[in-house]
C-alpha cells in the first residue's frame, strides 16, 4: 500500500505539474508528496523530475515510468469496476436482435427469462443486417461473422444443413443417390436478404466442394416457406437441422444425400466491445451462447 501511495504521488505530480498541485488533489502537505516522490526516486535509484524554483517536469526515464504508473492504475480500477459488477445482479432493459428463424431459439430465451426475471428483454426479429451500436442494441445473434471492429463475438456452436422432402414427394420422384441427380429435382432455394445472393447447398465429395447449378423451383427470403414447401410435397429445400428438428423426428420430412453435406453454419453473439460489458449482457452471452450449444445436440 505505502508502494501504491508513492507511485499515486507520483503521478498526481506529474498531472498537476507541482507538489502543491497533488498535495491538493490528495489532500496531505506538499511536503509529504515531496518526500513520498524523492523516496520513490531513492529506491529506484531514477531522478523522475527535473526539478527548479520555477517549474517541476518530467524526465525521459520519469515520462516511461508515468506510462507504467498508468496502466497500473487503469489495471486496478477496472479490477474494482469488475468486481462491483459481479456484485450486482443482472437487470434493466436488454434490447436484443434475433434473425427470423429466431421464433426457433425461443426455448433458450424462454430459459433465460426464468434464470433472469429482473432483465426485460426487448426483442427485434429481423434478418436485415443492423448497426448494433447506432441502431441501440445490446447483442445480436446472427449466423454470419462479425465485420466490425466496434464488437465482440462469441461463437455459439456449429449446426449442419439437410437436404429434405417429403415421404410423398421422394416416393414419387425418387430419393436421389448423388448430388448430380437434383439437376432432376424441384430445389427450393433460400435468398439472402441483404445481398439479394441465393445461399449455396454445402455439398462436398472427397472434401472439395460439389460444384453443380441446382433447379430453382422457388426463392424466398426466410426458412418457414421453404418448410412449408417441403412437407407439402413441392420439392426438396436445404434448411438447417435445428430448424427441422420436429419434422425430422415426425416423418414429415425425410433427409437425404446427407454423406455429402458439409457443418458450414454457426450461430454468432455480437455485442458492443467493452473492456467489462454490463453483468445483463454477460449473462446474456454467456446463457445463450451454452444453451444454443446444447440445442444443437438434441
Amino acid at each position: 500500500m505505502e508502494q501504491l501511495s508513492a507511485l499515486n504521488a507520483f503521478v498526481q505530480t506529474a498531472d498537476s505539474g507541482s507538489f502543491a498541485g497533488a498535495a491538493a488533489r490528495l489532500g496531505v502537505s506538499g511536503s509529504a508528496i515531496g518526500k513520498a516522490v524523492a523516496r520513490l526516486e531513492e529506491r529506484l535509484a531514477v531522478r523522475l523530475f527535473h526539478r527548479s524554483t520555477r517549474s517541476l517536469t518530467l524526465t525521459s526515464e520519469g515520462s516511461l515510468f508515468l506510462d507504467r504508473c498508468r496502466r497500473i492504475f487503469s489495471e486496478i480500477e477496472a479490477a474494482e469496476l469488475e468486481l462491483s459488477q459481479i456484485r450486482q445482479a443482472p437487470r434493466g432493459r436488454l434490447r436484443v436482435s434475433l434473425p427470423l428463424i429466431g421464433m426457433l431459439m425461443m426455448p433458450a430465451v424462454m430459459a433465460f427469462m426464468r434464470a433472469y426475471p429482473e432483465i426485460e428483454l426487448d426483442l427485434d426479429f429481423t434478418d436485415r443486417l443492423v448497426d448494433v451500436i447506432d441502431e441501440g442494441f445490446d447483442a445480436v445473434i446472427r449466423t454470419g461473422e462479425a465485420r466490425d471492429s466496434r464488437l465482440m463475438m462469441r461463437r455459439a456452436g456449429g449446426f449442419a444443413h439437410r437436404i429434405v422432402g417429403s415421404p410423398d414427394y421422394l416416393a414419387a420422384r425418387g430419393v436421389p443417390s448423388t448430388p448430380e441427380d437434383l439437376l432432376g429435382h424441384a430445389c427450393h432455394h433460400h435468398k439472402y436478404p441483404s445481398t439479394g445472393k441465393l445461399e449455396r447447398w454445402p455439398l462436398a465429395t472427397d472434401g472439395a466442394d460439389v460444384d453443380i447449378v441446382l433447379p430453382v423451383t422457388s426463392v424466398a427470403s426466410t426458412l418457414e416457406p421453404q418448410i412449408c414447401l417441403a412437407e407439402e410435397g413441392f420439392g426438396l429445400a436445404c434448411l438447417p437441422q435445428f430448424a427441422i428438428r420436429e419434422q425430422l423426428r415426425q416423418g414429415t420430412l425425410i433427409s437425404v444425400l446427407e454423406d455429402y453435406m458439409q457443418e458450414v453454419g454457426a450461430f454468432h453473439i455480437l455485442w458492443p466491445a467493452s473492456r467489462h460489458p454490463s453483468p445483463k449482457v454477460s449473462a446474456f452471452v454467456s446463457f445463450m451462447a451454452e444453451n444454443l450449444l446444447r440445442e444443437r445436440h438434441r
